[in-house]
C-alpha cells in the first residue's frame, strides 16, 4: 500500500512523530481512521460498514489521552476548512467538557498541548492570538 501523501497527511505524520516525543511515554496518541478513501461501490459499501460499527462523522483525526486529559485535534492544511460534520462535531466534544483544537502543524499541536494543560518534555515556542 502507498502512503497517501498530501499536506495534511504529511503534517499529520510530524505532528505524531511530536507528540509521541513531547508527551510522557504512557500518553496514548490514536488516530480515528474515519474515512473510506475510494469513491467506488466498494468504498461506499466499506464506509456503510465502518458506520455500522461506530465510526462518527466529522471525528478528529487525533485523540490525545495523558495525565487525564483528554484533546481531540483536528489537522488541517495551511488552507484546509472544517466540514459541517466537524464543526458538530467540535461543537458537541467541548459543550461535554473535552478538549478540542484545530492544528496546521508541529508548534499549533505543541501549543494545544500547553493551551489545555497537558504536561510535555517540549518548550512550545509563543502563541499569538488566533485571528
Amino acid at each position: 500500500m502507498n502512503r497517501r501523501s498530501t499536506p495534511e497527511a504529511d503534517a499529520q505524520r510530524a505532528i505524531v512523530q511530536a507528540l509521541r516525543f513531547a508527551l510522557p511515554r504512557d500518553a496514548i496518541v490514536h488516530h480515528a481512521a474515519n474515512e473510506i478513501a475510494a469513491g467506488d461501490r466498494r468504498g461506499q459499501i466499506r464506509q456503510s460498514i465502518l458506520v455500522g460499527m461506530g465510526v462518527h462523522a466529522g471525528f478528529a483525526d487525533l485523540i490525545v489521552i495523558s495525565g487525564g486529559r483528554v484533546l481531540f485535534l483536528e489537522v488541517k492544511s495551511p488552507s484546509g476548512r472544517l466540514r459541517k460534520s466537524q464543526e458538530v462535531f467540535r461543537d458537541t466534544v467541548c459543550a461535554q467538557g473535552f478538549s478540542w483544537a484545530l492544528v496546521r502543524s508541529v508548534d499549533d499541536a505543541l501549543g494545544a498541548l500547553a493551551d489545555h494543560g497537558f504536561t510535555s518534555r517540549v518548550r512550545c515556542p509563543a502563541r499569538r492570538a488566533a485571528p
